[in-house]
């Protein structure tokens, strides 16, 4: 192997160049499946669960709970593997909500996010007995009171918080600022006022609070940060009217090795840091431990995810600049186009061989900002038919993905105990019509 640095341990490589992923060969893989592929290693998922649980458990005992952020990836098979390691989901839409609903999931244990719940939405999440709401604004709020006065029920909620918080990470990925379009702002003092709704009405039952800072973060600081307003903020509602919250969501965010500068963490000794600075605080605020959550996604699932192309054609423009283009693209991975998300591609079928080429790797589209990387090295000799896999894909491509150019999306491959199962088919050409008139 030369020039690659493995990002995860599930990658290795062959004696005779061939990327392997959670132990199998991708040549074999894409002659088996085709190209574009997901490929999920499931066995990585499980693992990666049982760090958090474990973790939360030793950090915070029967006070401490995981959630998966499925909109990082949701398929029914998720949501299958998230019951079996004993973890809750939260979701964001009806059609996640139906989703897990169809994979059996105990609805009792999702939380119900989004910043602008319809009135059908939210009777739907009524209707499937979601355990959770968490409501982001005052009108959500009302709304929910008025629709559970309509249908007899009471749902449990948490109010969704933003602490002021800067993370300096993607603009597009930051949401705990004050002008953030999520949640109430602490600085604005909207944030007690929507409390004091909550405590008024009659058909709510306020459970705690919620936050979440951003993404793609590397150490715990903000998360400190975070807990101390959070914790300050329940102890001045409790001074001040008299409640004391049962919950406390810190949201997710920790990040995952997308290229060689991406530093490794240790996500167990991260909880365990959080966990000392609640102790702390819970104990200087005399206040009693409120159940704490925590919600990866990105963590979770993301260097469990990768996808495998093949190459149509290598265009070298002498004195500026190569393309490789692959037979996807944008479609299934657009996080580049989003904002500039950076991601590892080596060239799978090639990996005992010399980068002496940089590229941009780009996809099919009709679009000249179909790329999915740039300047990226690989081996001169890349041609037609050769692969290319994208690493550490699990997170937010899947979810992602759309028909642009009426491209069929990719299908989802499971990998566990070195076997194979399709956990989403290929879409075909027909689907892509399916609900045209």
């Amino acid at each position: 192997m030369k020039n690659y640095e493995m990002i995860c341990d599930n990658l290795q490589v062959t004696k005779d160049g061939i990327l392997c992923f959670a132990g199998q060969r991708t040549d074999i893989l894409a002659k088996q499946y085709g190209t574009p592929l997901y490929l999920m290693d499931e066995d990585r998922i499980r693992r990666c669960c049982r760090i958090y649980s474990t973790a939360m458990k030793q950090t915070f005992g029967d006070k401490g709970r995981t959630l998966y952020a499925s909109k990082a990836a949701c398929f029914k098979r998720m949501y299958s593997i998230m019951q079996e390691e004993d973890i809750f989901i939260d979701v964001v839409s009806c059609g996640e909500i139906h989703t897990a609903v169809r994979a059996g999931y105990k609805m009792q244990n999702a939380y119900f996010h989004s910043n602008n719940k319809t009135d059908d939405d939210i009777r739907f999440a009524l209707q499937n007995k979601v355990g959770h709401f968490v409501v982001d604004n005052e009108e959500e709020l009302t709304a929910i009171d008025r629709i559970a006065k309509e249908v007899s029920a009471k749902p449990k909620i948490l109010l969704r918080i933003t602490p002021g918080i800067d993370t300096h990470t993607y603009e597009a990925i930051a949401t705990g600022q004050v002008d953030s379009k999520f949640g109430s702002a602490l600085e604005t003092g909207q944030a007690e006022h929507i409390t004091a709704l909550a405590l008024s009405l009659s058909h709510i039952s306020l459970c705690g609070f919620h936050c979440h800072i951003g993404s793609q973060l590397f150490d715990s600081n903000v998360f400190f940060r975070a807990a101390d307003c959070m914790l300050r903020f329940i102890a001045d509602i409790r001074d001040r009217y008299g409640y004391v919250a049962e919950q406390l969501d810190l949201g997710g965010g920790y990040g995952v090795r997308y290229t060689n500068e991406d530093p490794a963490i240790d996500l167990a000794d991260n909880i365990r840091q959080v966990g000392q600075v609640i102790h702390r605080l819970t104990k200087e605020l005399s206040l009693p431990m409120p159940m704490i959550l925590l919600e990866p996604g990105r963590s979770l699932v993301a260097d469990a995810g990768l996808t495998l192309y093949t190459v149509g054609t290598v265009k070298r423009i002498p004195g500026y600049k190569n393309y490789v283009s692959v037979d996807g693209g944008m479609t299934d991975n657009p996080r580049f186009a989003l904002y500039r998300a950076v991601h590892t591609f080596v060239a799978a079928n090639r990996m005992n061989e010399e980068c002496n080429m940089t590229a941009d790797v780009v996809g099919r589209c009709c679009e000249s900002g179909d790329i999915l990387g740039q300047k990226v090295s690989l081996p001169e000799t890349v041609c037609r038919g050769d692969l290319i896999a994208g690493l550490t894909t699990g997170a937010y491509t899947y979810s992602m993905a759309s028909n642009y150019n009426r491209i069929p999306r990719p299908a989802v491959v499971m990998l566990s105990g070195g076997q194979t199962y399709v956990a989403v088919r290929r879409e075909s050409l027909d689907d892509l019509i399916r609900l045209d008139e």
